[in-house]
Order: structure tokens, then sequence, then C-alpha cells
């Protein structure tokens, strides 16, 4: 399933046109029991906020969500694919804590590839089910399978989200 289907009401239409479209790059894949994302960007940093944004669309229809707050989400690591995780998890958590901050989009300000430390920011709202579809909860991501590939055309991340 390359996009998942959410049914619109004209408020949501209405909030979809206000903003430009989400720029996707990435697809959801396969797996037992879970689903894989599978992410790219030019920069290993637009491959970060891809993958993460893959994970809040499968959570709710980003395109009705305002980008009317920030929040900004620091994360460290000890090696690349831990600092991913830690990232990723970091914007979940903050989704599941109150007041429920869902990111419309995210933008990567700083990744430190010696220190594995990421800096970013997300523009979003309040998640509320009255305005945003219910997509699947995601519990977890997980170390599964997890694979990040930095090529000089493009940057591919695979993780599998546990739901």
């Amino acid at each position: 399933m390359d996009e998942r289907y959410y049914d619109q009401s004209n408020e949501q239409k209405a909030i979809q046109t206000k903003y430009p479209s989400i720029n996707k790059r990435f697809e959801y894949l396969d797996h037992t029991a879970d689903v894989q994302l599978h992410a790219w960007g030019s920069t290993l940093q637009e491959a970060f906020e891809q993958v993460t944004t893959a994970m809040f669309c499968y959570i709710t229809d980003l395109a009705v969500v305002e980008p009317l707050q920030t929040m900004e989400i620091e994360a460290e690591g000890g090696d690349m694919m831990s600092l991913l995780y830690n990232f990723m998890d970091a914007w979940l958590f903050n989704f599941c804590a109150d007041p429920f901050f869902i990111p419309r989009e995210l933008k990567v300000i700083s990744l430190d590839r010696v220190n594995f430390k990421i800096r970013s920011i997300g523009w979003g709202e309040q998640f509320n089910l009255d305005k945003h579809p219910q997509g699947t909860e995601v519990k977890a991501i997980t170390y599964s399978a997890m694979q990040i590939h930095e090529e000089k055309e493009t940057n591919d991340i695979f993780v599998i989200i546990d739901i």
C-alpha cells in the first residue's frame, strides 16, 4: 500500500486546500503484523524527516493538520541507528503525551554525525479526533530490520513500526 486513504469531510477538504500539499517521499511495505516504512531523500536529513512523516501519515491524514504551533525535538544516540530510533521515538512520545502534538511537517535543523545528535522542528497542532481522522495506532519504533543507506543521489531509510 503506497498511501493511506482517509475519507474527508467538507471541513477537512477546506483545511487541505489552505496549505501546500505534503511532500511525500515514502511508501509502506507489507510486513507480518507490523508495517515497514521506506523513506528517501536527497540528504540524510530529508530521509529522517520523511520516515517520521510516514509514521504520522499512518496515524492520521496530515493534509488536515494545520501548522498552528511549533515543537522542537532533540535526540541523541550512540550511532546512526540509535539516533534514528531515538529521533522517531521522541516524536512519537510527544504525540502520545499531552498535548498530543501532531506535526503536519517537520524539518531537521541539524544532524551531528560525529556526536550523533539531531535537532528538529515540527509545525502542527494538538491532535483532535473531531478534526483528525484516526488511522492506525503506532505503539513503538523497532530496531528490527532497521536500515540506513547513504548514497550520492539518494538516501534510503527502512524502519518497522509496531502497530
